[in-house]
């Protein structure tokens, strides 16, 4: 029968093996943390199931049977279905990075038999650049040391005879 005590490591000392079981068990959790974590939001299509979807063949009710609910549908009418989804994974503490994205558009004609069939994915995405003005406000403009020592002076002592640096009688 075979015994952990015959290995090496295990006939070591105490101390020795209590220390290489702190080392293994702190670079376990390292290791751990370090494990990319894969996010799926939305609604993935399977290209399986897109294959199911025909153009001039199938109705809303076999979309919705075969690719299930819309992420959207169009706002003003309901001719136009959208699948949108997307997976991201982030490392650590980064900022997540974008593996897959996709947008599947479902058109209906006005009978509600599918008319026409677009997907977009990350390539075919823009990149919208962020505005970087701010709104002016009124008053003063400070800087930090400004901000800090500027309410120096500015709190209601009183002197030994109750009376408030303004004139005022402070609490006795």
């Amino acid at each position: 029968m075979f015994k952990l005590s015959s290995l090496p490591i295990f006939r070591a000392s105490g101390k020795r093996c209590l220390g290489l079981a702190l080392a293994g068990g702190l670079t376990a959790a390292t290791m751990a943390g370090c494990a990319p974590i894969v996010d799926t939001r939305g609604h993935m299509v399977d290209s399986d199931r897109m294959e199911t979807v025909k153009i001039g063949q199938s109705s809303r009710e076999q979309v919705l049977q075969s690719l299930g609910s819309p992420s959207a549908t169009a706002l003003f009418d309901n001719e136009s279905w959208y699948y949108i989804g997307k997976r991201t994974e982030t490392l650590a503490f980064f900022a997540p990075e974008v593996l897959e994205q996709q947008v599947v558009i479902i058109r209906f004609d006005n009978n509600g038999v599918v008319s026409g069939i677009d997907r977009l994915d990350k390539e075919n995405g823009n990149e919208v650049q962020l505005v970087q003005r701010t709104t002016p406000t009124a008053g003063a403009e400070m800087t930090f040391l400004q901000q800090m020592f500027g309410n120096l002076g500015r709190f209601n002592a009183t002197d030994n005879r109750g009376a408030l640096p303004s004139g005022g009688i402070g609490r006795r």
